[in-house]
C-alpha cells in the first residue's frame, strides 16, 4: 500500500456503519488511516464495515453520540474527525418529523465542543444542499445552481434537518476563527449508490420495480429537478476537503447533471425491464422543485469533480440492489422506510 498524509493518522467516523459513513470508512482504511467508529445503528448497518471489523483496521462502538459522556470517549486520541452521524432520512422523513432532526443541534453542538476540548485537529462535516433558500429552488423552467454564496441572509433553510445543518456550519466558522479549530463543511447533494436504503428516492425507485409494483408510485408531478451523486464521488469530495480546507468554508458536492424524477424513474423501468404504468402521487412529500449543486468552488479549492455519470451510477447502484436484497423482505418494509429512518 502507498502511504498517503492518512497514514497511521487516528481518525473518527461519526456515524461510520451508514450507507455513507461506510463507504469513507473504506477510503480511510485504503490510505491507511486508523478508524474509529461511533454509530448507534438506528439506520447503520455493522455488515457494511465488518471486514474492517474483523482485520483489526477498525474499532467500533455502539452507542448514541448524544448520550452522556460517550462523544467525550469517542474523541479521545482522536486527530481528525468526519462528523457523518445525524437523525435524518429521505423527502419523507424530512418533511414529516421535525424533532428527530432537531436533535441535530444538540448533536452537532457536542460533537464540536468535544472535539475542541480534546485537541482534535480537524472536524469535516456532513452539511447538505437543505440549507440553501427554498425560495430559489421553485421553478422548473429556470437552469439555476445553487452557489456556496447563496446561502445568507434572509437565511430559509428546508426543514428542521435544513437549519440544523445550517446552524451547524455557522458554528464551525466562529470555532475557526475564535479557537483555531480546522474546519470543513461539505453539502452533499441528493447521494445515491450502493448500501443506500430506500428512505432515499432513487433506492426507493430501485425498491418498486424490483418487487414489480404497479403502477409505479412516483412522488409529486415529475418535474421536479435533482442532480443525484453518486456515493464514491461524495467521498472523494470529503476527503479531498479534509486535505485541503481548514477555515471551515462550506463547499457543494453535487454534479451539475439535471434530472427530473420522472426521467429518473423511467431509467429504472428501463433498466430492470419492469414494465409498468407510472402513478404520479403529487400528494406525496416531494421537496423542492428545482435543486442542483453549482460545483465550481469544489473544482477550485479541491481540484475534485465528479467522475460518475447518472445512468452509469444508477445501473451499478441497481446491480448491487438486486444481487443483495430478497423481493418478500423488501415487501414488507418498503412503505414504512419511504418515510422512516
Amino acid at each position: 500500500m502507498e502511504e498517503t498524509i492518512w497514514d497511521r493518522k487516528k481518525v473518527l467516523v461519526t456515524g461510520g456503519a451508514s450507507f455513507i459513513g461506510s463507504h469513507l470508512v473504506d477510503a480511510l482504511v485504503e490510505r491507511g488511516a486508523r478508524v474509529h467508529v461511533v454509530d448507534d445503528l438506528s439506520s447503520g448497518r455493522l455488515s457494511n464495515i465488518e471486514s474492517h471489523l474483523k482485520s483489526g483496521r477498525v474499532t467500533f462502538m455502539e452507542a448514541d453520540l448524544r448520550e452522556p459522556g460517550v462523544t467525550r470517549a469517542a474523541m479521545k486520541g482522536i486527530q481528525v474527525a468526519f462528523h457523518i452521524a445525524a437523525d435524518h432520512g429521505g423527502r419523507g422523513y424530512v418533511d414529516l418529523h421535525q424533532a428527530g432532526p432537531a436533535s441535530n443541534l444538540f448533536l452537532d453542538g457536542l460533537v464540536f465542543w468535544e472535539a475542541l476540548k480534546a485537541g482534535v485537529e480537524k472536524v469535516v462535516y456532513a452539511s447538505s444542499g437543505c440549507v440553501y433558500p427554498n425560495y430559489m429552488q421553485t421553478d422548473v423552467k429556470k437552469e439555476i445552481y445553487l452557489r456556496e454564496e447563496d446561502v445568507k441572509p434572509p437565511h430559509d433553510a428546508d426543514n428542521m434537518y435544513g437549519w440544523a445543518k445550517l446552524m451547524a456550519e455557522l458554528t464551525l466558522q466562529a470555532y475557526h476563527r475564535e479557537h483555531k479549530l480546522g474546519a470543513a463543511s461539505l453539502r452533499y447533494f441528493t447521494v445515491y449508490g450502493p448500501r443506500g436504503v430506500e428512505n432515499h428516492a432513487v433506492i426507493a425507485m430501485i425498491a418498486r420495480a424490483f418487487i414489480g409494483q404497479n403502477p409505479f408510485d412516483v412522488w409529486g408531478d415529475g418535474q421536479q429537478i435533482r442532480n443525484w451523486t453518486y456515493v464514491d464521488d461524495i467521498v472523494s469530495g470529503t476527503i479531498l476537503a479534509a486535505e485541503k480546507i481548514n477555515d471551515g468554508t462550506a463547499v457543494n458536492l453535487g454534479t451539475m447533471e439535471r434530472v427530473r424524477v420522472i426521467d429518473a424513474a423511467r431509467m429504472v423501468l428501463e433498466y430492470s425491464g419492469h414494465k409498468a404504468e407510472i402513478r404520479l402521487r403529487p400528494d406525496m412529500p416531494t421537496g423542492p422543485a428545482n435543486r442542483v449543486a453549482d460545483n465550481k468552488l469544489a473544482r477550485q479549492l479541491l481540484g475534485w469533480e465528479p467522475k460518475t455519470a447518472f445512468r452509469d451510477g444508477l445501473r451499478k447502484t441497481m446491480d448491487w440492489y438486486t444481487a443483495s436484497h430478497q423481493k418478500e423482505a423488501v415487501r414488507g418494509v418498503l412503505e414504512k422506510m419511504l418515510t422512516a429512518r
